[in-house]
């Protein structure tokens, strides 16, 4: 039968981030309490004392008494049956480090967009190398979802992805509200690395318009984004998957247009002259797609897979290629 979420499971988030928030605030929609491991201690004391994040999300408003609060992992993992993940990746191993508990009886969800530097491997397969969970106890929370909308409590559509059927519908009950639906499916692989991926992709778009480039090719740059997407998926994992839905282009089409977006946002700014490093401190917050574009380079090594546009992100970022010849030179690749 397989592992089976029972619908009166505890949650708890690991993570104190905008999107972090976003999840609890979904959370609290449903259930009457939830976990929340927050390891800053000023953020920490401000939710319990007021009830808000200061840093991010600060118009979301909780009730303290039905968040269980603390800075000790341990204690959170420990209450809860559903663990969601929800820091940046790059950050995953340091926050984790301090886990002594086990995780054997418990049910993982990354709602994390992004690979694991140095490991080059996703979220998932981190979580079942490093702590032996099954695939089929591992979830991934993932779609076209701002956390700033879900703040505002625009419609929003996410897709909870299980290996298990039951368990994906079982949890989009638990996760939908008035203003967020949720599709279940259960392509693990694909709509992990689709949320990888859409960030480089979602980087390119932002330094094309830093360059100066506009809406036309904008169009064309993602349009060429997504068959690279399919592309990659389909030749390095084949699976009955629709890429058109919006756990995939979806996805991507909103964190290259989006205002919100980081990853577009730090490309903006790349593409208008900024060193790396230096767009990196101005932003404040992890543009995951920096750190997956080495990933997927080093990942694509085995497969050799045409993927153009995200070779160019990639000399842009870490060879130090120049912003306007690379971009340039992939004009004469695009259909």
């Amino acid at each position: 039968m397989g592992y089976r979420i029972d619908k009166g499971a505890r949650c708890a988030v690991i993570g104190y981030g905008s999107w972090a928030t976003a999840i609890m605030k979904i959370l609290l929609e449903n259930e009457p309490q939830a976990g929340w491991h927050v390891r800053n201690p000023q953020v920490l004391e401000h939710l319990r004392t007021k009830g808000s994040n200061p840093r991010y999300l600060r118009d979301v408003r909780f009730r303290p008494e039905r968040l269980r609060l603390s800075n000790d992992i341990n204690a959170v993992v420990e209450e809860a049956d559903i663990i969601i993940l929800a820091v940046p990746s790059a950050f995953l191993k340091d926050t984790l480090a301090p886990l002594t508990v086990s995780l054997h009886d418990k049910f993982v969800i990354s709602a994390i967009k992004g690979i694991i530097p140095d490991d080059y491997v996703t979220v998932a397969e981190y979580m079942h190398q490093r702590y032996e969970i099954p695939y089929d106890r591992i979830g991934i929370l993932t779609g076209p979802c701002h956390a700033e909308e879900i703040a505002l409590e625009k419609l929003s559509y996410l897709t909870m992805v299980c290996k298990n059927p039951e368990n994906a519908r079982t949890l989009c009950n638990k996760f939908a509200t008035d203003y967020l639906r949720l599709n279940p499916s259960t392509d693990i692989y694909g709509t992990e690395y689709a949320a990888v991926l859409k960030n480089i992709y979602a980087i390119g778009v932002g330094i094309a318009l830093g360059l100066g480039y506009g809406d036309n090719f904008t169009a064309v740059l993602i349009s060429n984004a997504a068959i690279e997407m399919k592309r990659f998926l389909s030749e390095s994992y084949d699976f009955p998957r629709e890429v058109c839905a919006s756990a995939y282009v979806g996805d991507l089409l909103v964190t290259c247009y989006s205002q919100f977006s980081r990853n577009r946002t730090f490309g903006l700014m790349v593409g208008r002259g900024y060193s790396i490093h230096s767009a990196q401190v101005e932003m404040k917050m992890v543009a995951e797609g920096y750190y997956a574009s080495d990933c997927i380079r080093r990942i694509n090594e085995r497969f050799r897979i045409e993927m153009p546009i995200a070779e160019c992100v990639h000399r842009i970022l870490y060879e130090g290629a120049p912003a306007a010849e690379e971009m340039e030179k992939l004009t004469q690749k695009l259909i």
